[in-house]
């Protein structure tokens, strides 16, 4: 506000001059014709008019390095600062200003009193600037941190989950394994019904052939019979033991530990990898 004042003060000074060497140079006779008052207007006007503009001129240069100043600072605090172009034509607020710049310069020779000193803001050093600076680049090492560990994380769940596709691989094969075993107990069933349909072929052939054997062989055939449920019994529980077996050996119990163990672990690592993802 005083260097304004003192510019304002300079360029007034400046017209005032102007008017005064018009004054001591042209104005030394009496009367003047009128082509002699419009010349010396003339020539008036265009030394003040080049003053003026002149002034003008640094004025705006002079706005232009202070905001630019104010701008620079800004940017180091990592401000965002917003203009209202309408408040620069605001009468009320420029009346403000004018009485705040009387009331200033007026009691400018006057010693202020407590109750009139108004507190005033720090300057934006360049301390408060480091120190804002330290804390955004503490900020993205954090932030750097976070990636790396969820990078971390998003490794350790691919690694488990081809661990449990492998472990589930595995686990088909021996499911195969069983398979093949029950398929070779069907084949011994089915080898039995053949037997059992080829006897059926004889004995009818036998019984087509003589009477006098049809009684030995329906009770041949009732014993092959009876024989062929004993049979499919004693398959069907040979199954059953070798299926409990197999479930009860040391290789199936640890297989399905080790499945509910990764499982287990997946869904950990998917909590954590989804509260990281959020947090980012």
């Amino acid at each position: 506000m005083r260097f304004a004042r003192f510019k304002r003060g300079l360029c007034l000074k400046t017209v005032d001059s102007c008017f005064q060497d018009l004054k001591d140079s042209r104005l030394v006779e009496e009367t003047f014709t009128v082509d002699e008052v419009i010349d010396m207007l003339d020539g008036l006007q265009t030394v003040v008019h080049s003053e003026v503009e002149s002034e003008l001129i640094n004025t705006t240069y002079t706005n232009v390095l202070l905001l630019r100043q104010l701008f620079s600072q800004a940017e180091k605090w990592y401000l965002k600062l917003q203009t209202d172009v309408s408040e620069l034509e605001n009468r009320e607020l420029l009346e403000q200003v004018a009485e705040f710049e009387k009331s200033e310069f007026t009691s400018s020779n006057k010693k202020p009193s407590a109750d009139l000193i108004k507190p005033k803001l720090a300057p934006l050093n360049e301390g408060g600037s480091e120190l804002l600076n330290k804390t955004v680049a503490c900020l993205q090492e954090e932030n750097e941190k976070l990636k790396i560990r969820l990078k971390t994380i998003e490794t350790q769940a691919t690694t488990a989950l081809d661990e449990k596709s492998k472990l589930e691989k595995s686990l088909k094969d021996l499911q195969m394994i069983q398979g093949d075993q029950k398929t070779n107990a069907n084949q011994d069933i089915t080898e039995l019904e053949n037997k059992v349909a080829a006897l059926k072929c004889q004995f009818e052939k036998t019984l087509n052939d003589s009477t006098a054997n049809q009684k030995f062989l329906e009770e041949n055939l009732v014993t092959t019979k009876h024989d062929l449920l004993k049979v499919q019994d004693q398959l069907s529980t040979a199954e059953k033991e070798l299926e409990k077996k197999f479930q009860q050996t040391a290789a199936y119990r640890n297989m399905k530990e080790i499945l509910t163990k990764k499982n287990e672990q997946i869904k950990d690592l998917r909590k954590k990898l989804s509260k990281y993802e959020s947090e980012d």
